[in-house]
C-alpha cells in the first residue's frame, strides 16, 4: 500500500510542482527564492557548445537561462567562478542503484530441479519477468548516491537485475536532500533483458545460451499471440510485456560480443532495435558490431597487468588475455572511429575511484574529449529519450552540473561541487587551495625533489626517499626532514605559497638554528591529456594487434579467396575416378574449375604437389567444437533451440581441425534429452564471424538421443521424465502426436499460437528436417525406427551406433545411414557389444557410413581414424577415405557442394605431406573455397611471432611492476571439452 501511495505521488509530480502554493496552518508562508546565477565560467551547455565567461542561471531546480548576456534578477544570489568551468552533470545508464539484491532460492538441491512454474496467472516460464516494477523494490542509498556524486554523476538509470525479461526500470536524480516523489524523473523509463535467469527461481529451463535466446524468441511470439485475444488465458506476464514494448529496450549481454551479436539478431527477428549492455571488447568483432546499427553501453573496467614475475605462472597466461590489457583501453577510440554511439557505465566496475582514471586512459589511448563527454551527457539523455531533461544545461533542463577546475577529463583538474536538480553537493571546497604537484625545493646548494599529494607529501634527493612531517594550511607550509644519520638532527622549512599559486617561498632552520632562504617552484609541463611525450615527440601507447580471431594464431589481415594451381599431385577424388596420379587441379572463383594434366592459367598461384596428395577436405558430421555450450537440458524435447545461437568462431580448436584437414562440421546438439537441438553445419573459417561460417541454404538437422544420457543414468540431476527406455519411446510418441494435431491446425488455416518446438518437429513429420540419432544398443535403434515409420519420416543418421552391425539390414531397409567410431568401446555400459568391424559391416550391407569425432582431439585425427577401418573389415583405402570425406557429406546431403574432387564443387581441398591415410602425414594446405585458412609454413612464423609477441607482453608487466602499478594474479584459462553429455551450468 505505501509504494502505491508512493507511484501515486510520483505519477502527479509534474502537477504538483507547477502549484505555487500549498495551505498551511502553521504560520505565516513565505516562497522561498530558489534561483542562482553563476557567472565568468566556461559553460558546456553541450559537448559541442560552449560559452566563454558565460553565466548560468537557475531556478527551482531548473536551467533558466544559459550565456553571455544572461539577465540576472534583482536580488539573486551570484557565484563567480572566473578560470573555472561548468559541465553538465554525467548520467548512468545501466546501474542497480537502490535495488536490493534478489534473495536467491537456497532450496534448489541438484536432485530436486524444478521444471514447472513456480507462479500462476504469469508466463509459464519464472525467469520471463516483464511485470516487474523496479519502483516497488526502490529505497535511496545514500552511501553510493555520494560515490556516485563524487565521480560525477547526476542522473542514474537503475533496475531490478534478475530474470531474461526483467521488467521496467526507474531515471533517478542523486539528490540526497530530496523526496523520491520529486527525484524520480520516470517510473518506467526502459524495458531490461539479459540472458541470465532469475536467481529467485529454481525453475532449471533455460539452462544453455541456446534455451535463453529460443526462449526469448517464444516469448515475442506468444506475446503476439495474446494481444490478438484469442489466448484462453490470463497472463500477466504476456501483458506487461506487450505495455512496455514502447520503453526503451536494454539489453544485458553479459560482457560477450557473441552474446551482443547473437541478442541483436533476435531483435532483428522481432523488429526491436535493443540498446546492448557490451563487454568493452567490441573492437575484436569491430565489424559486426558497427552492422548491428545497435547503442552501445560500454563498461571501462579494464583489466591490470599480469604479475608474469613467476615464469611458471607467467606460461599459463593465454595470449589473448594478454592482449587484452594493453587492447581494453583502446575501444572507446575504435567504437568512435567506426561511428559506433555508445555511452560509458560504471557496471562491472569495482570501485568508482577509478571511473575517472580510466576516463583519462582511454582518451590516452586515443578516444576523444568531445566524444567521452557525449557519452557520458548526451548519448545517455538521448536512449531515454530525455534529451531535454538531462545531459545538457539548455533552458529548461534539470540544474544537474559539475563546477570544475578545469579541463573535465584532466587529471590535474579538482570536481569541486557537483549540483543535482539545483541543490548543492561540495565535493571539494573551491576556496582552498590546491597544492598538489611536483615542485623543485632549492636552500643554499641543496636542491630536493617535493611531491605533495592532499595532506601528505615525499621528499627525495637523487634516488634517496627522505622521512618527513609535512603539514599545509591558510598558505602556510611546513616541512620537517630527519637527517638520515642522525634521526636526532633536522631542518625544518616554513614559507608561504606565493600569488601565483606555484610557489612556496620561506626560511630553513636547521639543528644548529642557522637561517637560510628556500623555494619550491612547482614543475608546470605542458598538458597532454590525449599522448605522452618523449624526446619532443608524441607517442601513442603501445596497443598489441588485434587479429582475426583475436586469439594465438589469429590472422592479422582475413585471408582472401585466390585463383590457385596445384601440378603434379596425387588426387583422391572420392568420385568414381579414383585416385589420379601426377594430376593438376586449377581452383578458380572458389571452385573447382579444371582437373587434368599440364594445367595452366593466367594470373593462379602456383604450388608444387609433387610427392604430395590432394584430397576432399574431411567432414566431420558429429562434433561439439566452436560451441559455447552443447546441451539444453531443461526439458526432455527442446526442438526449439538450435546450434547456431551457440556458434564460437574463436574456439582454437577450429584452427586445430584445420590443422588435422576438416574444413566442414555439423555441430550438433548434446544427448541430454530424447529431442534435442537444431544443428549448425559450418565451414571452418578460422578468422570470419559466426554467421559466415554457416551453410548458406543448407539442409535442416536436429538431434535425437537414445540411451543413458537421455534417462540420466549418470547425472546427478536426474529426477526428469523420462527415466527408463520405455519412457523415452513415451516421449517420441507423444511429441510427435502433438507436432502432428498442431500441422493440421496449422494447415486448417485457422488461428493458432506459433511454437517454436512444434514447429520444428512438425518440419520432421514434413520431411523438410532431418534427424541425427545418438544411439547405441539395438533394441533402441529398432523403436526410433518404428516410432519414426509410424509417424512416417526416416532417421537420416544414427550416429555413435556401435551396435549398427546388429541392425544393419533393418537401417538398410528403413533407409538409415550410420556415422560412427573406428575402434571405441566398453567406455560405458551400453557399449559393451561394441566391435572395431561396425564400420565396415554396416558398409557391406550398403549402409552409407561415415567416421565421426564427438571429441576435439579426435576431430583433427580423423584421417587416421579413416585407416583403421582399413584394419578391421578389410575395407578398401579408397572406401576408408571416403568415410570421412563423400560419406558424410551425403549424410549432410551436401555431396552436390562437398566430398570429394569434382568440377563445379567447392573447392574445399588439403594438400598432404604423405599419403592422408598415413600416421606420418600432415595437412600443410587446408582451402576452403579457394582461401587458404591453414598453412603449414605460415603457422611455423605464427608461431615464432606468438613467442616474440608474448616475450614483448611479458616485459611490459614487469616494467609496470616495477614502476609500481597495480598487478594481478596470472590466471589460467582453462577451455571446457563438450560432449554430448556435458552439463550446462547457466548462472
Amino acid at each position: 500500500m505505501k509504494k502505491t501511495l508512493l507511484l501515486l505521488l510520483i505519477l502527479c509530480t509534474s502537477l504538483l510542482q507547477a502549484q505555487e502554493y500549498f495551505p498551511t496552518n502553521s504560520g505565516v508562508k513565505t516562497t522561498e527564492n530558489t534561483a542562482m546565477a553563476f557567472t565568468n565560467a566556461t559553460i558546456y551547455v553541450s559537448p559541442t557548445e560552449i560559452v566563454k565567461k558565460g553565466t548560468l542561471l537557475i531556478k527551482d531546480g531548473k536551467v533558466v537561462s544559459v550565456g553571455r548576456n544572461v539577465k540576472i534578477p534583482k536580488g539573486t544570489p551570484t557565484m563567480d567562478l572566473d578560470g573555472k568551468s561548468i559541465y553538465p552533470s554525467f548520467v548512468e545508464l545501466y546501474s542497480n542503484f537502490g535495488m536490493k539484491a534478489p534473495q536467491a532460492n537456497r532450496t534448489a538441491t541438484r536432485s530436486g530441479a524444478q521444471y514447472e512454474a513456480g507462479r500462476t496467472g504469469y508466463y509459464w516460464n519464472d525467469h520471463i519477468r516483464p511485470e516487474t516494477n523496479s519502483l516497488e523494490s526502490f529505497a535511496f542509498d545514500s552511501r553510493k548516491a555520494s560515490e556516485m556524486i563524487k565521480a560525477g554523476f547526476g542522473v542514474v538509470n537503475t533496475h531490478l537485475q534478475d530474470g531474461i525479461v526483467r521488467g521496467s526500470g526507474i531515471l533517478v536524480a542523486l539528490n540526497p536532500n530530496s523526496t523520491d516523489a520529486y527525484r524520480i524523473l520516470d517510473t518506467r523509463s526502459a524495458q531490461y533483458l539479459s540472458l541470465r535467469k532469475s536467481s529467485t527461481s529454481r525453475q532449471i529451463y533455460p539452462n544453455s545460451i541456446m534455451g535463453s535466446t529460443a526462449l526469448l524468441r517464444q516469448v515475442y511470439f506468444d506475446a503476439e499471440w495474446y494481444a490478438t485475444g484469442k489466448a484462453k488465458n490470463k497472463d500477466l506476464s504476456l501483458e506487461a510485456f506487450n505495455r512496455n514494448k514502447n520503453l526503451v529496450q536494454i539489453f544485458d549481454a553479459g560482457g560477450n560480443n557473441l552474446n551482443s551479436l547473437r541478442v541483436d539478431k533476435i531483435g532483428d527477428e522481432n523488429g526491436v532495435q535493443y540498446t546492448i549492455v557490451g563487454s568493452g571488447l567490441e573492437y575484436e568483432n569491430i565489424n559486426s558490431i558497427k552492422n548491428s546499427n545497435a547503442t552501445y553501453i560500454v563498461p571501462i573496467n579494464f583489466r591490470n597487468a599480469y604479475d608474469v614475475s613467476n615464469p611458471y605462472m607467467a606460461n599459463q597466461l593465454d595470449l589473448s588475455d594478454m592482449r587484452k590489457w594493453t587492447q581494453e583501453p583502446s575501444n572507446l577510440a575504435v567504437l568512435a572511429k567506426n561511428k559506433v554511439p555508445f555511452t560509458i557505465t560504471t557496471h562491472q566496475l569495482k570501485s568508482l575511484s577509478g571511473f575517472q582514471k580510466n576516463i583519462q586512459k582511454a582518451i590516452t589511448y586515443g578516444l576523444d574529449e568531445t566524444k567521452a563527454l557525449e557519452a557520458l551527457t548526451t548519448v545517455p539523455a538521448k536512449i531515454l529519450g530525455k534529451s531535454d531533461e538531462i545531459g545538457t544545461l539548455k533552458a529548461g533542463s534539470y540544474a544537474n552540473f559539475l563546477i570544475t577546475s578545469g579541463a573535465i577529463f584532466d587529471s590535474s583538474t579538482v570536481l569541486y561541487e557537483n549540483w543535482v536538480q539545483g541543490a548543492k553537493n561540495v565535493i571539494k571546497d573551491m576556496n582552498i587551495k590546491d597544492v598538489s604537484g611536483d615542485y623543485t625545493l632549492t636552500y643554499a646548494n641543496q636542491k630536493l625533489n617535493l611531491s605533495i599529494k592532499g595532506k601528505s607529501a615525499t621528499v627525495t634527493q637523487g634516488k634517496t626517499k627522505l622521512k618527513n612531517r609535512f603539514s599545509y594550511g591558510d598558505d602556510w607550509m611546513q616541512l620537517t626532514l630527519n637527517n638520515q644519520e642522525d634521526p636526532t638532527k633536522f631542518t625544518r622549512f616554513v614559507g608561504t605559497l606565493a600569488g601565483d599559486g606555484t610557489t612556496f617561498k620561506g626560511v630553513v632552520v636547521d639543528e644548529k638554528g642557522t637561517e637560510m632562504q628556500w623555494t619550491a617552484f612547482k614543475a608546470t609541463g605542458k598538458k597532454e591529456s590525449a599522448k605522452s611525450s618523449k624526446k619532443g615527440k608524441t607517442v601513442s601507447p603501445y596497443v598489441a594487434k588485434v587479429t582475426y580471431p583475436n586469439v594465438a594464431y589469429g590472422f592479422e589481415t582475413k585471408p582472401k579467396q585466390e585463383t590457385l594451381l596445384i601440378k603434379n599431385t596425387t588426387v583422391w577424388t572420392s568420385e568414381k575416378d579414383g585416385v589420379l596420379k601426377n594430376t593438376d587441379v586449377l581452383i578458380k572463383n572458389g571452385k573447382i574449375s579444371q582437373i587434368g594434366k599440364n594445367l595452366s592459367a593466367r594470373g593462379a598461384k602456383v604450388i608444387d604437389g609433387t610427392n604430395k596428395h590432394l584430397t576432399a577436405g574431411i567432414i566431420d558430421e558429429h562434433t561439439h567444437i566452436a560451441l559455447s555450450s552443447s546441451n539444453e537440458s531443461g526439458h526432455n524435447s527442446t526442438a526449439e533451440v538450435t546450434m547456431e545461437d551457440a556458434i564460437n568462431p574463436a574456439d582454437m580448436n577450429i584452427y586445430r581441425n584445420l590443422a588435422g584437414g576438416v574444413t566442414s562440421a555439423q555441430l550438433l546438439h548434446g544427448s541430454a534429452n530424447p529431442i534435442g537441438g537444431r544443428s549448425a553445419i559450418i565451414k571452418l573459417k578460422w578468422g570470419e564471424e559466426a554467421d559466415k561460417m554457416i551453410y548458406t541454404n543448407a539442409p535442416k538437422f536436429i538431434k535425437f538421443a537414445l540411451g543413458e544420457n537421455v534417462k540420466q543414468s549418470r547425472s546427478q540431476n536426474g529426477v526428469r521424465f523420462p527415466q527408463t527406455r520405455m519412457g523415452v519411446e513415451q516421449v517420441f510418441t507423444d511429441y510427435f502426436q502433438r507436432a502432428k494435431e498442431y500441422d493440421a491446425l496449422k494447415k486448417s488455416g485457422k488461428p493458432y499460437r506459433k511454437d517454436l518446438e512444434l514447429e520444428t518437429l512438425a518440419e520432421i513429420i514434413n520431411k523438410e528436417r532431418f534427424v541425427t540419432a545418438h544411439s547405441y544398443v539395438q533394441s533402441e535403434i529398432n523403436m526410433l525406427m518404428k516410432v519414426a515409420d509410424r509417424f512416417n519420416f526416416n532417421i537420416n543418421t544414427l550416429t555413435h551406433i556401435l551396435e549398427g552391425y546388429k541392425v544393419a539390414d533393418k537401417m538398410k531397409a528403413h533407409g538409415a545411414g550410420g556415422s560412427t567410431f573406428a575402434d571405441w568401446w566398453a567406455y560405458k555400459y551400453e557399449v559393451n557389444d561394441a566391435i572395431p568391424y561396425n564400420a565396415a559391416i554396416m558398409a557391406s550391407q550398403g549402409i552409407t557410413v561415415a567416421i565421426n569425432s564427438d571429441d576435439r582431439e579426435m576431430s583433427r585425427r580423423l584421417n587416421q581414424e579413416a585407416a583403421k577401418i582399413t584394419k578391421y573389415g578389410g575395407v578398401s583405402e579408397v572406401d576408408a577415405w571416403n568415410m570421412v570425406t563423400i560419406n558424410p557429406a551425403k549424410l549432410l546431403h551436401l555431396d552436390d557442394r562437398v566430398g570429394s574432387i569434382k568440377v563445379g564443387k567447392d573447392a574445399d581441398v588439403v594438400l598432404w605431406s604423405d599419403h592422408p591415410l598415413s600416421i606420418y602425414a600432415k595437412a600443410e594446405k587446408t582451402i576452403i573455397e579457394g582461401t587458404v585458412y591453414f598453412d603449414m609454413e605460415q603457422d611455423l612464423l605464427k608461431r615464432a611471432a606468438i613467442k616474440k609477441e608474448r616475450s614483448l607482453l611479458m616485459n611490459m608487466m614487469l616494467n609496470e611492476k616495477i614502476n609500481g602499478g597495480k598487478v594481478q594474479p596470472p590466471v589460467k584459462r582453462i577451455q571446457r571439452e563438450l560432449h554430448c553429455d556435458t552439463e550446462e551450468l547457466l548462472n
